[in-house]
């Protein structure tokens, strides 16, 4: 078992969220003089880019979690799954991040609630734009089990940072051995594999055999919505405290985590959960790219070096 209480010597926890977490600088050519502007309203962050909208992340506290939806390419398309009726995981909504068997807690499957207490626009108007946010994830007296502390950076290419500090409370935090993880999107139905999209990682492995569970850089899904294509990739950054895995399936569902070595091995491998002594946190990054056509019409390799960049 890896256990983090040595790893860092946490300030108060306002001063880190406003402190530690910094979103990462990407100089894209593609990003043109496009501005990226946030507006909240409500219980809900609109994000539009050009003056037209891209995502919205809901943050309402009578929902399990929060999440972004729509998920909305440059011509408007919404890659994400509609709300309505899904025929299957209802827990799957939009982007989302969430895992289960923290301290057994199945946060994934909704079953521990995740609540958001602050929202701080950082950068209302910009490339990127930013927005700051502490989620409380819920033991089953309702009181936080473990403060998730986020900077998410929306750039004018439509890609989504997401740096975030798990931090726990006042016990020791326990992420356990499970495939139920941790940070993606539900794509459209008619994006998915089994209507006829198609997925690689950045070794060039294909398809749900080849990618499910298996660490890479990065993953790019694409296929069509209303007879056009589409891609979403997802990036694993390499400063990460260790690889994740893709939790990638031809059903839609497109996520990775780094908790669930034996699970996503098939036990080939053996558990090593993470434990977090109080007040102690870890750090992951992650960023998620919507792109016109394919994975090299969207320059995602190349997208993926300048995420890594500092």
């Amino acid at each position: 078992m890896l256990r983090l209480s040595p790893l860092l010597h946490l300030p108060p926890l306002l001063h880190l969220l406003s402190a530690a977490l910094v979103v990462l600088p990407i100089a894209s050519a593609a990003l043109g003089g496009d501005k990226v502007k946030l507006e909240k309203k409500g219980n809900a962050v609109v994000v539009t880019i050009d003056g037209k909208e891209f995502t919205t992340y809901h943050i309402a506290k009578t929902q399990q979690k929060p999440y972004f939806w729509p998920v909305l390419a440059a011509d408007g398309a919404n890659v994400a799954r509609s709300l309505d009726n899904p025929e299957d995981h209802p827990h799957h909504k939009g982007i989302w991040c969430a895992i289960d068997e923290v301290n057994d807690i199945k946060f994934w499957a909704e079953k521990g609630k995740i609540e958001n207490t602050t929202v701080e626009i950082v950068k209302a108007e910009g490339n990127p734009a930013q927005f700051k946010i502490v989620n409380h994830w819920l033991d089953a007296d309702g009181k936080p089990l473990l403060n998730e502390l986020v900077t998410v950076g929306i750039h004018a290419n439509r890609l989504i940072t997401y740096d975030l500090a798990f931090v726990a409370a006042e016990k020791s935090v326990t992420f356990g051995d499970t495939k139920e993880g941790m940070f993606g999107i539900r794509v459209a139905d008619s994006l998915r594999g089994k209507s006829g999209g198609k997925f690689i990682n950045a070794e060039g492995a294909k398809g749900e055999m080849e990618c499910w569970g298996k660490e890479s850089k990065w993953v790019d899904y694409v296929g069509q919505v209303d007879g056009k294509q589409y891609g979403v990739a997802i990036f694993d950054h390499p400063g990460n405290f260790r690889k994740s895995r893709f939790h990638v399936r031809d059903y839609g569902l497109f996520t990775l985590s780094p908790f669930g070595q034996k699970a996503y091995t098939n036990g080939e491998l053996p558990e090593d959960p993470l434990t977090l002594a109080p007040g102690k946190s870890v750090r992951l990054r992650y960023g998620l790219y919507i792109h016109d056509g394919d994975g090299e019409q969207g320059r995602v390799g190349e997208e993926y070096e300048m995420f890594c960049a500092k």
